[in-house]
């Protein structure tokens, strides 16, 4: 079973007490934008076998997104992070590195 840690509140618990939100880091696009940038928005997502950055919130708690950066093949998370962050922190890159050196990196 998938086990989280939220970062806001700092209570670990498994995958049921949470709400999957889907991709993080998202670049989003509204009013002004193309037709396809807004259906790419809308409608393409990654599915990675691998490392992936998920949105999460935590329903059962106290109700705030987070985002974590997970093997979706293992389940393991290698941390979970405030939902404000634009992009993946130094050292949650750092740690992912260092669990799969051949990962090959964020975007």
């Amino acid at each position: 079973m998938l086990t989280l840690t939220c970062p806001c509140c700092g209570v670990t618990a498994e995958e049921t007490e949470f709400a999957p939100g889907g991709e993080a880091h998202l670049k989003r696009f509204g009013s002004g934008s193309s037709d396809d940038e807004f259906e790419g928005y809308l409608f393409a997502r990654k599915n990675p076998k691998g490392v992936h950055f998920e949105r999460w919130r935590h329903a059962y708690g106290c109700g705030k997104w987070f985002l974590a950066a997970r093997d979706t093949g293992t389940l393991e998370v290698f941390a979970t992070y405030k939902a404000q962050t634009t992009e993946p922190p130094a050292d949650v890159i750092a740690k992912i590195k260092a669990k799969r050196p051949d990962w090959e990196g964020y975007k």
